[in-house]
């Protein structure tokens, strides 16, 4: 199969390719960048595999959680190609493809969600297949609630908030985090394929970002009752 993937929640941009198991991807930290960038990488990748928007079989996204004008943007980009080539659309979770990159059956990914919060998520699973053990959630590193057991693997921005507090409460629970990772459009494109696989694809119409959080910003008398 062939499908084309974006993810633009944080700020990281990517876009991947990908063919029947292969994956080409275009990443870059690239903040308020992602709407320049995105679809002349998507143009490009296509050009180097000689393959032109009319052979995908489909589209998939970062469906957040994230930035709100980055998911939003990954939402708009993918709904507009998946609907001029009457496609279906794979709506991943831009946490679950972080969580790729913790190398361990148990794993816990975290993205900094500004405003002294996290987007946590926490999956079980081996290679590409991953599972959702709780709903996803933000909340204060402080006071998020976290998964029982021991032997968890964590990645992304969300442990470096408050000094790492998520890291210090799941304490020797936790056996290792990466802090610096970035969720990336080759594992959205990993799971987006196993989703196509299972026959999950959708009317572009019938996908939505997932935010988690309505507030797009405190005031300033929020953000004081919060540090109080």
């Amino acid at each position: 199969m062939k499908l084309l993937a974006f993810e633009t929640a944080t700020e990281a941009c990517s876009v991947a390719l990908y063919i029947g198991g292969e994956v080409r991807e275009r990443f870059a930290i690239a903040p308020r960048r992602h709407a320049e960038l995105a679809l002349p990488w998507a143009g490009a990748l296509l050009a180097e595999a000689g393959l032109t928007r009319r052979q995908l079989d489909a589209i998939a996204l970062g469906r957040g959680p994230g930035a709100f004008t980055g998911v939003r943007l990954a939402v708009a980009i993918a709904q507009g190609i998946a609907l001029g080539l009457d496609r279906p659309l794979l709506p991943v979770s831009t946490l679950a493809a972080l969580a790729l990159q913790a190398e361990g059956p148990r794993r816990l990914a975290a993205i900094d969600a500004r405003m002294g919060e996290v987007y946590l998520g926490a999956f079980a699973g081996d290679g590409d297949a991953l599972q959702a053990l709780a709903p996803e959630a933000v909340g204060t590193p402080e006071a998020i609630a976290l998964p029982e057991g021991a032997g968890w693997y964590g990645a992304g921005t969300g442990f470096a908030v408050a000094g790492g507090a998520l890291g210090a409460r799941m304490g020797a629970r936790l056996h290792t985090a990466d802090a610096a990772a970035l969720p990336h459009a080759a594992d959205v494109a990993r799971l987006a394929a196993a989703a196509f696989a299972r026959g999950e694809g959708l009317p572009p119409e019938r996908v939505e970002p997932a935010y988690l959080r309505n507030d797009v910003a405190l005031t300033l008398a929020q953000q004081q009752a919060r540090r109080g």
